[in-house]
């Protein structure tokens, strides 16, 4: 199982403007930073310890793919509706997902791409 995980941003400050606003809509927020104090060099982000990290140290530009769980359908029409507020780019608006293509019942999502182009989603499974 996952303990965490994270990906590397080009821009701290952008990244963090982007990522504290979309995954407040989710219930998570900034848990951890490093060096204490600072969000030069890497934030984590949970509800009690950090699940996801943005840092400088990995590569950026990568175009990775996380999906972050919601808790119901508005909750991901929140974080959709911030993230592209936030400075995000649609890359799929809130709805249902289609068994035909490949998805399980009840799959309701969106997609944003973050400042950096990573493939940002919240997954309602309802």
């Amino acid at each position: 199982m996952i303990d965490h995980t994270g990906i590397g941003v080009s821009d701290m400050r952008r990244a963090a403007t982007f990522y504290d606003t979309a995954l407040k809509q989710l219930g998570l927020s900034r848990v951890m930073q490093m060096p204490p104090e600072s969000d030069q060099d890497g934030i984590g982000y949970g509800r009690a310890s950090p699940i996801f990290w943005i840092d400088r140290f990995h590569p950026h530009g990568v175009k990775q793919h996380i999906a972050f769980a919601a808790a119901s359908r508005p909750e991901v029409d929140t974080f959709y509706a911030a993230a592209i507020k936030a400075g995000g780019a649609d890359n799929g608006p809130p709805g249902y997902r289609g068994t035909d293509a490949g998805y399980p019942p009840g799959y309701y999502a969106a997609f944003v791409l973050d400042p950096d182009g990573n493939n940002i989603e919240a997954v309602f499974r309802g």
